[in-house]
């Protein structure tokens, strides 16, 4: 097991996107840590906003950040937005960054994303297979961004010694996920799009693209336990890669959330949408080897979160 880098009872952990899916689950699992958190929507400050994040950081002074805001969504909001989500993810890490290293935060953990690796990396894709290829251009803008976070975060460890880490997580479901079927990930959307077929008792359910892609899925608040994780036992320097390990094809996902929602109906693949990177399955064997391999089961998961959408509505 490695050792410990940061002990977290006591401390002020800010986490940046808390009203957000993984930012919650960062907050739900934090509750167990015997630290205080810290959390501050748009409206106590604005990330986009340089001096506004410097002087709340200087009011706050927290000891460590959890840095999960960001503006996010699926292939049809990233084709039709990209300047929005370049430029504001561009804007929160930068900001957040420049003022927690002015206020001599110690630790500060940025997360990424899978979409930041090649389209055709080898599979499983390692952290190595950072820029050695082209982006899956469905989400460039989006991933230029966090490559940019990730890139920041090593100069500030090379140039100032910052004890700051990046975690990239695999692509995500669970409690605060977005059901807005114009901008929403895919098991988000499928899920929402079964149970609306099951409430209209329609024969056929659409679905973007062929069915072939190959995705792997990890739940929010699983990440949120290797995050808790990582930031008391990781200071190295390289992203770490955080996910399940298993992957399915979009045909497969959607025959999980047909039987979970108890709905059986045709599928129809639309052929004329994209179907973004063909595979994309994260090598998380440097998690792992630390001592962290805490992924539920899919259909788990999926069955979890669809008794709390019941339970809480879209």
């Amino acid at each position: 097991m490695t050792k410990r880098v940061l002990e977290l009872e006591g401390q002020r952990i800010w986490v940046a996107g808390h009203r957000g899916m993984v930012g919650g689950a960062v907050v739900r699992r934090l509750a167990r840590e015997g630290c205080e958190v810290i959390c501050a929507g748009r409206d106590v400050v604005d990330l986009i906003d340089q001096r506004a994040v410097q002087d709340w950081m200087a009011e706050m002074r927290p000891d460590a950040i959890v840095l999960a805001a960001a503006k996010v969504g699926g292939i049809a909001a990233n084709a039709a937005l990209p300047a929005e989500f370049l430029y504001e993810n561009l804007m929160i890490e930068a900001n957040v960054m420049q003022a927690a290293h002015a206020c001599d935060v110690e630790r500060l953990l940025f997360l990424g994303s899978s979409c930041i690796y090649p389209k055709m990396a080898a599979q499983p894709i390692s952290e190595e297979s950072l820029l050695t290829g082209p982006l899956e251009p469905t989400n460039e803008a989006y991933a230029i961004a966090k490559i940019a976070g990730i890139k920041l975060v090593q100069a500030y460890r090379a140039q100032h010694g910052r004890r700051w880490i990046s975690a990239m997580p695999t692509n995500l479901y669970g409690p605060g996920d977005s059901y807005d079927l114009e901008t929403s990930h895919v098991l988000p959307a499928l899920l929402r799009k079964f149970h609306e077929a099951k409430l209209r008792g329609a024969r056929e359910v659409v679905i973007w693209g062929t069915g072939a892609p190959l995705r792997e899925f990890l739940h929010c608040d699983d990440l949120a336990d290797a995050l808790v994780f990582l930031l008391k036992r990781y200071d190295g320097d390289a992203p770490v890669n955080v996910g399940s390990g298993v992957e399915v094809s979009i045909r497969e996902l959607a025959e999980v959330i047909a039987d979970v929602v108890g709905y059986e109906a045709k599928l129809v693949f639309d052929a004329s949408k994209p179907d973004g990177t063909p595979r994309k399955l994260m090598d998380s064997a440097k998690l792992h080897a630390m001592g962290w391999n805490g992924a539920r089961g899919l259909r788990e998961g999926i069955a979890e979160t669809y008794a709390g959408v019941l339970r809480d509505g879209f």
